[in-house]
């Protein structure tokens, strides 16, 4: 009988403790005090549609309207073969592009040797993008040297 209350306390201890863990790792970027720091033309719309997806998704988004993005992309290291419409900062990656925010999430958790991350291009469908098409493509994980290897597929 003894073993089976310990059992049982150990077993709503071990339950508790998941579930902990579990509300841990899904608090948003903000609980973390990650601010996003966003590089975009003052025209851009679909910037900002990105710019929103990431504060639904829970981060602190600071938006920085600039005349010359692809000024800030060099000042940046970002590669050109990668270039988008803008250009952010979190912590110490660079963001290129209508990158998922869970893509972003996982990069902060995982915290690769990397400079960043990049959506080239605008697909169609990718967050920000949206319209009655959408296309398959990728984010990227780009290293210091430029080059890149795929970080998640959507």
């Amino acid at each position: 009988m003894r073993n089976a209350v310990r059992n049982t306390s150990a077993r709503k201890l071990l339950l508790a403790a998941m579930a902990m863990m579990s509300l841990i790792g899904s608090l948003p970027a903000q609980a973390a005090g990650e601010t996003v720091e966003v590089f975009k033309s003052p025209s851009c719309g679909c910037c900002g549609k990105w710019v929103e997806h990431m504060r639904q998704a829970g981060f602190k988004m600071k938006v920085t309207e600039v005349k010359d993005v692809i000024a800030q992309r060099e000042r940046l290291r970002m590669p050109t073969s990668v270039a988008s419409c803008h250009t952010a900062q979190v912590g110490k990656y660079v963001l290129e592009g209508h990158i998922p925010a869970e893509d972003i999430k996982r990069l902060l958790a995982e915290k690769p040797a990397a400079l960043g991350l990049a959506v080239p291009s605008m697909p169609p469908g990718s967050p920000g993008m949206d319209g009655p098409q959408s296309i398959p493509y990728n984010s990227l994980l780009v290293k210091a040297d430029g080059s890149t290897s795929v970080f998640a597929k959507h």
